[in-house]
């Protein structure tokens, strides 16, 4: 009789991957091994967005590069916002323009208001519209004591994670009102609802942006902008190998009741959902792509 962790691909052995690190954020995907899954040969697209355009940050690269092929797919255009991993939003530029959308590229931090106000602005000039707005752009940096935790990391992590998303909804906004049924979508963590010893700022960061999300979804409901947000577990991105040391990353996500990490369009799918008419009456919830961890929100 067969091992059943080995038919569900969840021992030890299977969940292992090389040992590895990077030396900065948020990483780069091209560099991983093996590098993250962006999407299924399977997944057919059946016309969820045609002709919409969404801004998603984080877009070069992991959960973001996801949902950027995947809105491809169901026939929007996209803005890609990332720092400065310029190869691997090429990538990601190749791959939603080979699903036959437009593709532009705004590198820049996302932590600058004035940065946010351009990239907005870029995009309206570029596609004429704004139909869907997605922050997945994060940082997060491990430390074992609270004392630990400088004034710099704990505002540079706030900035980019939380920070950025008032931004960037102060200046998409304006445009989203104008188009019916348009939706922000919000990344938030399941470190948001279970806390995490090693990342204090990040997981505080989380939490506000859940906080954050159903208080926007009310704020906005009357304008008919949808405000949802998706709260992942362990995800193989180029974020892991840029935060923990090797012998962690190899056996990342293998803690989970599925047994190993998720891959990135495990995720995608959820933003699809969230921002297309099939979640037409959802707002101020968030979805758990987690591994089967049971959580309360």
């Amino acid at each position: 009789m067969a091992n059943k962790s080995k038919e569900r691909g969840n021992s030890d052995e299977d969940q292992q991957r090389p040992a590895q690190s990077q030396d900065q954020q948020p990483g780069k995907q091209d560099e991983m091994q093996p590098e993250p899954i962006s999407t299924r040969d399977d997944y057919v697209g059946s016309g969820k967005l045609q002709d919409e355009v969404a801004i998603i940050t984080g877009g070069d690269s992991g959960i973001g590069r996801s949902v950027a092929v995947l809105f491809a797919r169901e026939g929007a255009d996209v803005s890609i916002i990332y720092l400065n991993e310029h190869a691997d939003a090429k990538e990601t530029q190749r791959l939603v323009e080979g699903e036959g959308r437009k593709c532009l590229l705004i590198p820049g931090d996302v932590g600058d208001q004035a940065f946010c106000d351009r990239a907005v602005e870029k995009t309206i000039e570029e596609f004429g519209q704004l139909d869907v707005l997605v922050n997945c752009a994060a940082e997060q940096h491990p430390q074992k004591e609270i004392e630990r935790i400088t004034e710099e990391q704990l505002v540079d992590t706030f900035r980019t994670n939380i920070f950025s998303m008032f931004y960037l909804c102060q200046a998409a906004v304006p445009y989203l009102k104008k188009q019916p049924g348009s939706s922000i979508i919000n990344t938030t963590s399941v470190t948001a609802y279970r806390g995490s010893p090693g990342l204090l700022d990040y997981s505080a960061t989380k939490g506000a942006i859940v906080s954050f999300t159903r208080s926007l979804s009310q704020n906005l409901v009357d304008d008919g902008i949808r405000v949802n947000a998706v709260a992942p577990g362990p995800i193989w991105t180029p974020l892991i190998p840029a935060t923990f040391p090797a012998e962690k990353v190899a056996k990342f996500g293998s803690d989970t009741p599925i047994g190993r990490a998720g891959q990135p369009h495990e995720c995608g799918g959820c933003y699809v959902f969230l921002a297309s008419k099939d979640a037409s009456y959802i707002t101020g919830q968030v979805l758990h792509p987690n591994g089967g961890e049971v959580i309360n929100g």
